[in-house]
This record gives C-alpha cells, sequence and structure tokens, in this order.
C-alpha cells in the first residue's frame, strides 16, 4: 500500500552513485525532498523522465529543495548510468536489502523485482505532501512536481 499524503515518510539509508551514505532524515529541517522511485537505469522511459529531471535541475536541487532517484539497480551500474547520461543529482540504490525502501513507500513490485514509478514531495518536517504513483510504461509529468513544489 503507498504512502498517503499527511503521513511521516519512511525513513531511510541507502548509498548514492559515489557510494556515499543518504538518509532521508539528514533533510529534515533543511530541506523539501522530491523522492522519484524508477524502474531501471538504461530503460527508455525512465532515461527520459531522469534526463528531464536534469534539464530543469535548478527546480528539483535548490536551497530548499534536495532531489533523490531511487532504484533498484547496483550503486555500480548506477554510476555508469549517471556519467552517461549526466545525471549529477544523487541516484540511490535500493539494491540490498532488494527493494526495502520501496517496499515502505508501497511502490515495489513483486512480481518484477523492481520499484514502480513513484514520486512524493516531502516537506521540511518529513511529512509526505502529494505523490503520484504511475505503473511502468507510464512517464510522469514534471509540471505536476513544479506545482507540488510551490504549493508548500
Amino acid at each position: 500500500m503507498t504512502i498517503e499524503v499527511g503521513s511521516q515518510a519512511p525513513d531511510f539509508q541507502l548509498k548514492d552513485n559515489h557510494g556515499r551514505t543518504v538518509r532521508l532524515s539528514e533533510f529534515r529541517g533543511e530541506k523539501n525532498v522530491v523522492l522519484v522511485f524508477y524502474p531501471f537505469a538504461f530503460t527508455g522511459v525512465c532515461t527520459g523522465e531522469l534526463c528531464a529531471l536534469r534539464d530543469e535541475l535548478p527546480r528539483f536541487e535548490n536551497e530548499g529543495t534536495q532531489l533523490l532517484a531511487v532504484s533498484n539497480d547496483s550503486i555500480h551500474t548506477l554510476r555508469v548510468f549517471a556519467e552517461q547520461e549526466g545525471l549529477e543529482y544523487p541516484l540511490l540504490s535500493d539494491f540490498w536489502p532488494h527493494g526495502e525502501t520501496s517496499r515502505a513507500y508501497g511502490v515495489f513490485d513483486e512480481d518484477k523485482g523492481c520499484a514502480v514509478r513513484g514520486t512524493f514531495v516531502i516537506d521540511k518536517e518529513g511529512v509526505v505532501r502529494w505523490s503520484v504513483v504511475n505503473g511502468l510504461p507510464d512517464a510522469r509529468d514534471l509540471k505536476d512536481y513544479v506545482k507540488a513544489l510551490e504549493a508548500l
């Protein structure tokens, strides 16, 4: 079951594409977080979505907001993917224990072994203020994220 708007966002500790540990709680009291789950690096829709975020990065990663993208890929895969696509924001690996964070947010597809396209806008107090969950083939609209951030 997907985390509901108004709920406290589950904290997590994941490695990024450079092997650094990132905790959601690090941003509490400091920044809003746009948390984007995506199925796999190097796939068409995922690459398109993450490159669109790259192209609009100042809207999603700035003094008041942090963008975090999560997949079930290994950190090594994510490092190569980020380098190839010029992604300068953290790509977090929910590889092991496989899908633990994706499950906590209710976006893990047990049959496919990956996260579906879930996005959560989390405020500085750690509360989910907006979310959208799309199926594997359905890209999300970045304009919706912008509107959700502007409403905070």
